[in-house]
């Protein structure tokens, strides 16, 4: 019997795609079964990825709204292009320790509903063309962002920690090093995510800074779907009075749909 879904735990670097893949190796039984996502992870993110099996996978539309959860890192005083470590970094010359009050202020300004615009980095489309080819082409004042809808519900667990320099290199280098490549022509210009670039900027940047510490603030975030932890991490920064970005991405819960009375078409929301 084909279930309708499962939910995978995706691998730090892995695409979606990916994570479907190897979850069909371990399960061979399955591997003509016709399957897609509802709800995409970055690569750099992981966690819950739930994927659609069968006839489900007409439904597909019915799930894309499901709420989640995540478990996020933020780094303070470094920026990037892409809100993450997967992006080119810039040290804003900033020493932030802000207090716990000073977090739960910040946070707190974060959770109902905002229209924002959607990061620089994303697979929004403007005339045809995902806004992270914009991006690498450096065309982005060629548009108008277009925004969208955030809605968070809640931003609690909040844990402050500091890591120094070469604890900070290493966890950043390790996550680099899962960066997902590929040899595709069509994406020659954003080729391996630049990860040997920005690897090499991470390192020269860190290497420039001696004896000091950065702060490393610890969320969970519960959340509408189509709220990108990116973002919220840049915007918490700004409102620290610096620039952060995510360090880690973690996703702990998707909204799934349970069908109580078979035949009869009554669905109700629960969490995985």
């Amino acid at each position: 019997m084909i279930p309708s879904y499962v939910v995978l735990d995706k691998k730090l670097g892995q695409t979606p795609l990916q994570a479907i893949d190897a979850w069909r190796l371990e399960h061979p039984e399955h591997k003509d079964v016709p399957a897609t996502y509802a709800g995409r992870l970055d690569p750099m993110a992981t966690g819950k990825l739930l994927v659609l099996l069968g006839e489900e996978c007409k439904r597909q539309e019915a799930y894309r709204g499901l709420d989640k959860e995540y478990e996020i890192e933020i780094l303070l005083d470094f920026q990037t292009d892409t809100g993450d470590v997967l992006g080119i970094p810039t040290y804003v010359n900033a020493i932030t320790h802000p207090s716990k009050s000073d977090v739960i202020r910040a946070v707190r300004a974060e959770t109902g509903t905002k229209e924002v615009p959607y990061p620089a980095f994303s697979s929004k489309t403007v005339n045809g063309k995902p806004l992270f080819m914009y991006a690498l082409e450096g065309t982005l004042d060629s548009i108008s962002i277009p925004t969208h809808e955030e809605k968070i519900y809640a931003i609690t667990h909040v844990g402050i920690r500091t890591i120094g320099i070469d604890g900070l290199q290493k966890k950043i280098t390790a996550i680099l090093s899962h960066a997902p490549r590929t040899n595709e022509p069509s994406k020659e210009l954003g080729a391996d995510f630049r990860q040997d670039e920005i690897t090499s900027l991470w390192q020269s940047s860190l290497s420039s800074l001696e004896n000091r510490t950065f702060m490393v603030l610890t969320l969970t975030v519960t959340c509408a779907s189509g709220t990108y932890m990116r973002s919220i991490a840049q915007r918490i920064g700004e409102a620290l009075n610096t620039q952060a970005a995510a360090l880690s991405i973690h996703r702990t819960h998707v909204g799934k749909y349970l069908n109580l009375l078979p035949g009869l078409g009554v669905w109700t929301k629960t969490y995985h």
